[in-house]
């Protein structure tokens, strides 16, 4: 092997991330979306705090870190209670220092029309997937700010744009997330930290699992997408690690789809004889 070769070799290795040595706190980070998060970190060679409501689950995903080498603490947390969410900042502190890195994803959907959703439900939801990532960003502002800042990345939604019918709160939860990135990244830039969303599309987690056991669902699913198939949450996890990472130093204030293309195909559902292969059915 030539000198060539082996600068090469060790180029290919090297952090492209620049996000080695940082620490990345996690919310919702037992499985699905959160967790593949908290795994890409890890590989790339972050400190990772997992935060979850279930202990054993993010216990679990924190085990697999530590089994590959990596260096993890999971965190019985309720991301709507300010005090759970304090404490999970001084035990993160006690363990890492500091804190540079941060991915809102905790979240859930509570079913209903708006004409009968009940108002436990409604606030519920606004709780957790709005006023949760708020608490969780602003607990840990002291320890962004001690890094010399960094990078929040709050996991929002497509349907922040598109309403979801018959899911009660979710799409102004959603809808509230995407503005509410944009404020902190107007009103945090002066500390050097950037806020960034990502909107999935449809992606296949423990949450959607129901839906994609009924037979032909995630075929017409993924016929309504540009690529046809339905996201996982790696595919997630890879965007939300650009936002998080050096790579993206010049972007803030930014939403990112990640749909699949979802998105862009709404006018080719709309049947177009001669023209689209709808309009033909």
């Amino acid at each position: 092997m030539t000198s060539e070769t082996k600068t090469e070799t060790t180029m290919v290795g090297e952090d492209w991330l620049g996000i080695r040595g940082k620490t990345c706190v996690v919310t919702g980070a037992a499985g699905g979306v959160g967790a593949s998060v908290a795994l890409s970190a890890a590989r790339a060679g972050a400190y990772v705090a997992l935060l979850d409501k279930d202990i054993e689950g993010a216990s679990a995903v924190a085990q697999e870190i530590v089994e590959r080498g990596g260096r993890a603490l999971a965190l019985a947390c309720d991301t709507t209670s300010e005090q759970a969410i304090a404490n999970a900042v001084t035990r993160v502190e006690a363990e890492f220092g500091e804190c540079s890195l941060l991915v809102n994803n905790a979240g859930l959907s509570r079913p209903g029309g708006l004409e009968s959703v009940s108002l436990s439900d409604w606030n519920l939801v606004l709780s957790v997937n709005l006023t949760g990532y708020l608490l969780v960003a602003r607990a840990f502002l002291p320890l962004l700010q001690r890094a010399g800042g960094g990078s929040i990345v709050h996991i929002a939604s497509i349907s922040s744009n598109y309403p979801q019918p018959s899911s009660g709160a979710y799409s102004a939860s959603k809808a509230g997330v995407l503005l509410m990135s944009r404020q902190m990244a107007v009103e945090w830039g002066k500390y050097h930290i950037r806020s960034n969303a990502v909107c999935p599309g449809m992606v296949r987690t423990g949450l959607s699992a129901e839906f994609y056991a009924v037979p032909g669902v995630e075929q017409r699913r993924a016929a309504v997408t540009a690529v046809g198939r339905i996201a996982e949450p790696q595919d997630i996890a890879n965007a939300a690690m650009f936002l998080l990472s050096d790579k993206s130093a010049y972007m803030t204030g930014a939403e990112l789809a990640v749909d699949g293309g979802l998105s862009s195909v709404l006018m080719d559902m709309v049947p177009r004889p001669g023209y689209n292969d709808r309009g033909s059915n």
